[in-house]
């Protein structure tokens, strides 16, 4: 197990303009707004946990990049070479840094993340095999992690199936906060029901 080692949390976040297309039932202004939370509570809770030496943010949008370096961050540009490339990116970066850590990919619409479950999936990871997090429906997935030389995230689309082909181990832990990202309402319904942080409390009051 590695509850004993350091670990870097990488967290792509786009531009809150174009993010949550999804959430077609809310005004694009509202939409950015809700994004712009999501993202400000997952680096919040991630700075919390117990273990994380640093969080780095992959991000094209200079600006909020900012105000989150500003809550304790790291930032790194996203290569705009797609998701995958913007978290290897990531991982390098964190890599010149801490070479020691182990590379934690967590993606930004996890309004609900708790600490404790962050923690709790980190103390699940073995050293030198990958793993990844199962999102609520069991076809995506909200986090990945692998050591820096394996480091190799397959997001998109049924990523969980993905990352499985591909060697990666599902962490067995309930994790409800973990698992629960936001797509639509009904996802941030989910989330409001299991408690969100207090950037995403502060729009949707």
């Amino acid at each position: 197990m590695s509850e004993r080692r350091d670990h870097v949390v990488i967290i792509p976040v786009k531009s809150p303009g174009t993010a949550k297309s999804r959430l077609t039932a809310v005004s694009r202004e509202q939409r950015a707004r809700l994004a712009a939370a999501f993202a400000t509570d997952v680096v919040d809770a991630a700075l919390r946990t117990p273990g994380v030496v640093a969080v780095w943010v992959v991000s094209d949008d200079d600006g909020f990049a900012h105000l989150l370096a500003f809550r304790g961050a790291r930032v790194c540009a996203d290569p705009g070479m797609g998701l995958n490339a913007a978290l290897r990116a990531g991982a390098a970066a964190a890599r010149a840094v801490h070479p020691a850590a182990r590379p934690v990919a967590l993606f930004a619409d996890l309004p609900c993340l708790t600490s404790d479950d962050l923690a709790a999936a980190l103390a699940e990871l073995v050293d030198g095999i990958a793993a990844f997090v199962a999102d609520a429906d069991g076809s995506g997935s909200s986090l990945y992690s692998a050591e820096y030389d394996d480091f190799d995230p397959c997001f998109g689309v049924d990523s969980a199936a993905a990352h499985r082909a591909a060697g990666a181990v599902p962490l067995q832990g309930t994790l409800a906060t973990l698992r629960r990202d936001v797509d639509d309402l009904a996802g941030l319904a989910d989330a409001m029901t299991l408690g969100v942080g207090p950037a995403t409390s502060a729009v949707v009051a």
